[in-house]
């Protein structure tokens, strides 16, 4: 039987323009179409969302239910709520009596009056308890999901190492949790014509250290270029003729949550800096403390 070619999940044959694999803020490069309406899922979308889309989702949300109900009292007809202000348009008047409604502020100026009036006033406030549970466990979930906000140095190098080269590239936590027992993976990928077909070929690259126990301060991933390496000898014509790309995947254990917490990122043949070193980016202060210079985490000199 013939045996299958390394996979990490990613395809080995694909046709198409060559982009990254993985976008900087660690996202994969992949786009779903054919989904159906019942395969999405809005509570892991909004979750997942940026901050200013998930507040603007819920602002949306949240005018689109009054303007509903509102639409509601002005088609019964606004004279069955007492107490209007005679300055404002009827929908203005019912709409605001709405916001009132679904938050319970109650207000107290304007009531409903009779019977399909307070059926909807009712149906409001109940309406309003749901919604407002709802936000309130999204912004729960959003704020106690555990997550890894890891930096990576913008290029990674090919700086000495023993007596050869090695590839590098630092990492260090951006937050004050404490991260521990962290491992990391290298993947070298390179796209290939075969027979007029693009083959993408994986290899995990060996570290010279995989994991470390304490993530207080930065870390250096190396990876010795030696003669087993498939970085060895290579030129930057060569990587760029392949379209290399590092995938990079770093796990650990976050203190806090007590939860594994991930994190991806990668880099491209053109953001690799060839004959450079890293320089420290942490330091002793006068108390005898280290301090780490998170700003200082891409600082670094060329050799030679």
């Amino acid at each position: 039987m013939k045996k299958e070619s390394f996979d990490p999940g990613l395809t080995t044959q694909f046709s198409g323009e060559l982009r990254r694999t993985i976008n900087p803020d660690g996202s994969f490069n992949v786009r779903r179409e054919g989904l159906r309406w019942r395969d999405a899922n809005p509570y892991l979308m909004l979750i997942d969302t940026t901050w200013p889309r998930f507040l603007f989702v819920l602002a949306m949300g949240f005018l689109l239910v009054n303007v509903i109900f509102a639409s509601l009292y002005v088609m019964i007809g606004v004279v069955h709520l007492r107490g209007l202000e005679s300055d404002m348009g009827a929908f203005a008047n019912a709409f605001f009596f709405s916001f009132h409604t679904l938050t319970t502020v109650g207000y107290g100026n304007v009531y409903p009056e009779g019977t399909w009036a307070n059926t909807i006033s009712s149906l409001e406030a109940a309406c309003g308890l749901m919604v407002f549970a709802v936000a309130t466990g999204l912004l729960y979930g959003r704020f106690s999901r555990p997550s890894a906000r890891i930096i990576y140095s913008k290029k990674a190098i090919i700086a000495p190492y023993q007596d050869g080269s090695s590839l590098q590239f630092r990492v260090t936590n951006a937050r004050t949790n404490v991260l521990m027992n962290m491992e990391a993976r290298v993947l070298l990928m390179t796209v290939e014509n075969s027979g007029g077909i693009l083959k993408r070929n994986f290899v995990d690259l060996p570290l010279e250290r995989r994991g470390v126990y304490f993530f207080a301060l930065t870390w250096t991933v190396v990876h010795p270029i030696d003669s087993d390496s498939p970085l060895f000898g290579k030129t930057r014509e060569e990587l760029a003729k392949v379209s290399a790309e590092l995938l990079i995947l770093i796990q650990g254990f976050d203190d806090t949550f007590s939860q594994v917490v991930h994190s991806r990122y990668s880099y491209r043949h053109d953001e690799l800096i060839w004959g450079a070193k890293f320089t420290p980016a942490f330091k002793v202060d006068g108390k005898g403390d280290m301090v780490v210079e998170v700003n200082r985490i891409d600082d670094m000199k060329l050799i030679g």
